[in-house]
């Protein structure tokens, strides 16, 4: 009698990023065709309603930021003044201020220039943090040491005092406020990257490279920053909520965007000491900033789930 023979365990078969998943696998659909990262990244994030709308809300709020003036017909440095503090209306929609300038003309630059700065600052914080930090993870040695020491330093210096002095002694020019904010904006995130950057450098891909003698530079910008990815745009997508809180608080004290130009900070500054006999020139602001900020937050759970393949949304059968 033959003896009988077990059938050996089916492998499991792990996708690797670019490579088309099985049908049924995570994110896919039995019988259909296999689907790239990039549009099972889409699906996880299409299943979170919170995130979908939160991103509906920013790309309103991009969209009035550019074609928001097309709407009127006054301009946010031309004062009306035959209506001194006058109420929302017909003719001014969100009211004008004590100097007549049209509010809603003044939110739509303001949201435009705080937008400007925010997306500046983000970006080229994410790119400094992680050259900086992928770079001294890899080199090692003395020089990640040295890196560490500065980050570690300019992690406890003050840097709002130091924000506030530099910018209003360049007399509160949003492009210098951008080299500013990023200049004391890189070390936290760079920090992250680092930390996540130390365990890359010893997988077989960069061992591969070192052998085959490309040099360091070239394996940190191309073996390294591009497995960072995820985290890269999550800090980006967040960088984004706390540079308009900066910008907005430096502006409400005096240290950020001067007049004649304005953002969103000068405008609360503006209001705030008309809470009472004129709530519109703090309300309509104040709302932009929580549209923007909650918008973005939403945003950023919902890349943070769609990368994870361990949270609720990311998982094949969860829904939120």
């Amino acid at each position: 009698m033959a003896p009988k023979t077990s059938t050996p365990p089916t492998a499991l078969i792990v996708p690797q990023a670019g490579a088309d998943l099985p049908p049924g696998g995570p994110g896919g659909e039995a019988g259909g065709h296999g689907i790239g990262l990039g549009r099972l990244y889409l699906r996880r994030y299409l299943r979170n309603r919170p995130a979908v709308a939160g991103a509906a809300v920013f790309a309103l709020l991009v969209l009035f930021s550019l074609f928001g003036a097309a709407f009127t017909h006054w301009r946010y440095s031309d004062p009306d003044f035959t209506a001194l503090t006058r109420s929302p209306g017909a003719a001014h929609w969100f009211g004008t201020n004590q100097g007549g300038n049209d509010v809603y003309a003044e939110a739509v630059h303001g949201l435009q220039r705080s937008l400007a700065i925010a997306v500046s600052v983000s970006v080229m914080t994410v790119v400094v943090a992680a050259v900086v930090g992928a770079g001294a993870a890899y080199l090692g040695g003395r020089v990640e040491k040295a890196v560490l020491a500065l980050i570690h330093f300019l992690l406890v210096v003050p840097s709002f005092l130091i924000l506030a002095l530099v910018s209003h002694r360049l007399a509160g020019d949003w492009r210098v406020l951008i080299v500013v904010l990023t200049v004391f904006g890189w070390m936290g995130t760079a920090r992250v990257i680092w930390s996540v950057s130390t365990s890359l450098r010893e997988r077989d891909y960069v061992t591969a490279a070192e052998f085959m003698a490309v040099r360091p530079w070239r394996i940190v910008a191309r073996h390294i920053i591009p497995n960072l990815g995820s985290l890269l745009v999550l800090n980006l997508t967040l960088g984004v909520v706390a540079t308009v809180l900066s910008e907005t608080a430096l502006s409400f004290l005096g240290f950020g965007v001067q007049t004649p130009d304005v953002s969103l900070g000068t405008m609360l500054a503006d209001g705030s000491g008309s809470l009472t006999s004129a709530p519109w020139l703090f309300g309509f602001p104040a709302g932009l900033v929580v549209l923007l900020t909650v918008s973005m937050t939403l945003i950023g759970d919902g890349l943070r789930d769609a990368l994870d393949p361990a949270s609720a949304t990311g998982s094949s059968g969860g829904t939120r």
